[in-house]
This record gives structure tokens, sequence and C-alpha cells, in this order.
């Protein structure tokens, strides 16, 4: 099957399952639900992710069965929050049992 990509905004045909190498600084744009990964080879990479429209709970959809975030066991109070945490956080705060912090 082949699938067309966009590198730094350049239409190319690449098969699935084929590997597309990235150099320093170049972008790849992947049409909506095209399932893919990310790895370094033969040292460590600083590498981003962005999408159009996020909703973590329904965006995200994983070939094999994952956790959205992995388990933190929290031993200071949190110094920023993000945007899922403040009912946690304040239902704890206040005595409530939403569990969280």
């Amino acid at each position: 099957m082949e699938l067309s990509v966009s590198l730094d905004g350049v239409a190319r045909t690449v098969s699935a399952g084929s590997v597309v190498r990235l150099e320093p600084g170049q972008s790849i744009t992947l049409p909506s639900r095209m399932y893919h990964r990310f790895w370094a080879e033969g040292g460590r990479v600083l590498a981003g992710e962005v999408s159009s429209v996020n909703d973590d709970f329904s965006d995200n959809h994983f070939l094999e069965t994952l956790g959205r975030f992995p388990s933190i066991e929290e031993d200071v109070a949190p110094f920023r929050l993000l945007v899922g945490d403040y009912s946690r956080y304040y239902a704890h705060a206040t005595g409530g049992s939403s569990g969280g912090y």
C-alpha cells in the first residue's frame, strides 16, 4: 500500500511499514489516523509531535494497549496543575474523595 506524507512541505509517497529517516531540522506531516512511531538511531534525539486538534482521551489511538501517562507517586504538593488535575486536587484539599493527590 502506498501512502502520501509531506517532508518539509513536499509531498512524498512511501510504502506502508517503511522507515522514513529524518535529518536534524527536518519535519514530516502525516495524515490523520495514520499509525506511526518514532525512535532514535545511533544516539539521542529531541523530537516533538504536534497535532492540529488534540484531546488526550479521544485523539490518540495505539496499536497496543498503553496507559496514557506513567504512574507517578507524588511526594510533594504540585507547583503547577494540568487542566485534568484541578478537580482531583481541590477535592483532596477540601476532604473530598475523588482520589488523586
